[in-house]
């Protein structure tokens, strides 16, 4: 088959598996439906995604982030569209800020667990890079059924009322819009926040509803006299602005945003961008259908960075790994990327693509250190399989070398992003600053797969452990039950690799197309240049 043969299975494949993750997002954008969003203009308000779009400064995109949190999560509830709330990044009075908008056309904007730990990463994106956040506040509260997954525990309900308290400490802009309901522990959350308006008529908080009030206390009062706009802001005083309606009430925080002092920034160094060598478009023709087959990551690199910046280091070193220094959108950055085609190493032996063997580990984090050095952010292309198994390299010292990289991914304190591009196997996965080495943001494109290792290699592993067990019992195998049991385990790993699965639980912050990557990277930078504090890095212990 020719080179350009392939490049355009490879472009079909892809773009075939687009159009039905871009079909789904569709779906999941529409939360609840639209008798649920009709249900809501009859009440006088306007639905979550309105809202953003009209917080939104003219003309400004919304960096939409965790869209497919809960999917498939939650069969017997009825599914959680986007986990019931919206979260992303834009430009509301000419700053960048996180919004958080309850979609209260998803179970009254209950809260799931998956709901929980989405507006948790939102205030950490907030709070890693000093983004003023903004609340719109429209929710039920706690789903009570599933009560003991979102209450008590540190990664909990809680958490996100701690997070307000720190987040003012910190000095964060912080403003809250109750624009329906806000009951008991959620009534915290905008109450907590530097300033909270309230919408007259749609727009109530109180720790207990009328119902609960007469249940506990057997008082008769109505929500709105309970906790109204009118209560709130005339009353008890504690909202700060009574708003007539939602458009008013938008425009409000908008104008609020444009009046905020200045913000001291990292000042990473930034010139004039210069188009990428390729157009971003054939990324999906270079990336194999199979992702077990090698392709050359210089290629694709060329479609995101900018023309002619790529300074290689160590290039002729540890060759499974490229590491040099470029310009994504003028950003200058430091690239940590696997590469897929075999290569040879300094001693003639031939290197499995992506696979990361010692040399390249210890290239690595060599690297790494210097870009904490001299304040340079950095950007991971992940497709990696893990690291290199077998006698030769665990006597070479494949352990120790893998460690000193995961060691210097850890402390590393300048601004990290992630690109799941292919593989995400194992180790690997860490080395390569996965979900648990808090990258600032983290993406991954439909080709993605994420698990503790390759299908084959679980399904083998795990039939191989299976026979074992039951010729220890005196039981026979046969050839069809084996082919059954390697059947069920490869339905079940290509389930849980899939990337909307890894999406579904919030591992990555979204799913991205190959050719939008350069366009995230950069609003990635732009917000991660909004903290100024780099703390100083620090290894501890290493073995050399």
């Amino acid at each position: 088959m020719s080179s350009k043969t392939k490049q355009q299975n490879n472009s079909a494949h892809h773009e075939k598996r687009l159009q039905e993750i871009l079909d789904q997002e569709k779906k999941l954008k529409e939360g609840g439906g639209a008798k649920r969003a009709e249900k809501e203009h009859k009440k006088g308000k306007l639905t979550a995604r309105e809202r953003v779009e009209l917080l939104l400064d003219k003309g400004q995109p919304f960096y939409e982030l965790g869209l497919w949190a809960g999917y498939e999560m939650y069969p017997e509830e009825g599914g959680c569209p986007a986990g019931g709330v919206i979260t992303g990044i834009g430009h509301v009075g000419g700053r960048q800020c996180m919004i958080v908008a309850n979609d209260a056309t998803v179970k009254a904007g209950a809260w799931f667990p998956i709901t929980a730990k989405k507006n948790l990463r939102a205030q950490e994106i907030s709070i890693e890079n000093r983004l003023p956040i903004i609340y719109l506040v429209d929710s039920a509260g706690v789903y009570l059924p599933m009560q003991d997954e979102i209450f008590p525990d540190k990664e909990h309900f809680g958490r996100i009322f701690r997070n307000n308290a720190i987040m003012s400490a910190k000095g964060i802009p912080q403003i809250a819009a109750i624009m329906g309901s806000c009951v008991a522990g959620g009534a915290y959350l905008p109450i907590m926040s530097d300033e909270a308006m309230i919408v007259d008529g749609t727009g109530s908080v109180f720790l207990a509803g009328s119902y609960l009030v007469k249940a506990a206390i057997g008082e008769d009062v109505d929500n709105e006299t309970l906790g109204g706009a009118t209560t709130h802001t005339e009353i008890s005083g504690v909202t700060d602005y009574k708003m007539p309606d939602d458009k008013t009430c938008l425009n409000t925080i908008r104008d609020l945003m444009g009046k905020l002092g200045p913000q001291d920034k990292a000042e990473f160094n930034r010139i004039e961008a210069e188009k990428p060598k390729e157009d971003p478009s054939i990324i999906n023709d270079l990336i194999p259908e199979d992702g077990a087959k090698p392709y050359d990551m210089y290629k694709v690199l060329e479609g995101i960075i900018d023309r002619d910046s790529f300074n290689e280091y160590k290039k002729g070193y540890g060759q499974t790994l490229i590491t040099g220094y470029a310009r994504i959108d003028g950003w200058s950055v430091g690239i940590v990327a696997n590469q897929r085609l075999v290569v040879k190493s300094k001693k003639g032996e031939m290197q499995i693509g992506g696979v990361i063997y010692s040399d390249s580990a210890d290239k690595a984090a060599r690297f790494i250190m210097n870009c904490n050095q001299k304040r340079i952010p950095l950007v991971f292309f992940q497709d990696v399989t893990g690291f290199m198994v077998g006698k030769r390299s665990e006597h070479g010292g494949i352990i120790k070398d893998g460690a000193k990289m995961v060691n210097a991914v850890a402390n590393s304190t300048v601004p990290k992003i992630t690109i799941i591009a292919g593989n995400s196997y194992g180790a690997g996965n860490y080395a390569m600053c996965g979900k648990a080495y808090d990258p600032r943001f983290i993406y991954a494109w439909p080709s993605a797969r994420i698990a503790v290792m390759g299908g084959n290699q679980a399904s083998k592993t795990l039939l191989s452990i299976e026979v074992a067990a039951r010729e220890k019992k005196g039981e026979e195998v046969s050839e069809e039950d084996k082919q059954k049991f390697l059947k069920r385990i490869n339905d079940s790993y290509e389930k849980q690799t899939d990337v909307r699965y890894a999406a579904a639980r919030l591992w990555v912050d979204g799913i991205i197309r190959p050719e939008e990557t350069r366009e995230r990277i950069s609003k990635s930078l732009e917000a991660a240049n909004h903290n100024p504090e780099i703390p100083e890095f620090k290894t501890g212990v290493i073995q050399v």
